[in-house]
């Protein structure tokens, strides 16, 4: 899809990861899966490595590096460890997150602002090491103010809530995410969003004009289960064009 209005799919698939990892076998293969990806429309792809390496491990994070034609966003967490593998692969882009290892999930976005001396150091060595840096935040005024004194160039929006929620409350949280995409696009952040989008919630996220890039993976794995993983990101990306029109 060409034009100003076009609407990026970066494709997680760390829960390919997941599976494998429940068996500690080599199969199925991240790597694998992120090369269907690849064929099937995907404009990048996300993987999340842990500290406690849960589902993606460093070898897939090397593999990865080395196969891609497309960028690779290498979600992280602010941690010393992760920011030396990140200078070591040099990834396309590089996601800061928040990360407890307790969450099953990552539970809500990074609070930039509260954490800006640690982080810093870490979004100017990533920057000067040539990748983009992208921060996961809620989509408040505070966090967009952090991510430009940090001068991160992208932010992520987390969508969990407008995700989880129905009726006026989904509303409220739509119209929330809409007026910070649109407070970070007017002082040149570029907004991307993602966390528990579907077939069902996809389109009134992706017709917001500000966006450029949605990340999903758990809906695409899951669905892969029925109709295949090549087939779940083509259907996506169909959701994702139709509602830019």
């Amino acid at each position: 899809m060409n034009g100003p209005r076009a609407l990026r799919l970066g494709v997680n698939i760390d829960h390919v990861a997941t599976i494998r990892n429940a068996r500690g076998t080599a199969y199925p293969d991240p790597v694998r899966a992120a090369l269907i990806a690849q064929e099937a429309g995907a404009d990048g792809i996300t993987a999340h490595l842990r500290e406690d390496r849960r589902h993606i491990t460093d070898d897939d994070i090397a593999r990865l590096t080395e196969t891609l034609r497309i960028p690779l966003n290498l979600e992280m967490a602010a941690t010393e460890e992760m920011l030396a593998i990140a200078l070591r692969h040099r990834p396309h882009a590089v996601c800061i997150v928040p990360e407890r290892r307790e969450e099953l999930t990552t539970e809500g976005g990074l609070d930039a602002a509260g954490m800006h001396n640690h982080l810093a150091p870490m979004v100017d060595r990533l920057s000067e090491a040539g990748c983009r840096v992208s921060l996961f935040i809620e989509a408040t005024p505070r966090q967009i103010e952090a991510a430009l004194r940090l001068r991160a160039p992208v932010v992520e929006l987390h969508t969990g809530r407008y995700c989880d929620t129905e009726g006026e409350e989904r509303a409220a949280e739509l119209a929330r995410i809409a007026d910070i995409a649109a407070l970070a696009a007017k002082n040149g952040l570029e907004p991307h969003a993602g966390h528990g989008i579907t077939y069902d919630n996809v389109g009134p996220i992706a017709a917001i004009p500000q966006i450029a890039e949605l990340n999903i993976g758990h809906f695409l794995i899951g669905e892969a289960l029925f109709c295949g993983l090549h087939e779940s990101i083509a259907e996506m990306r169909r959701h994702m064009d139709a509602a830019r029109g």
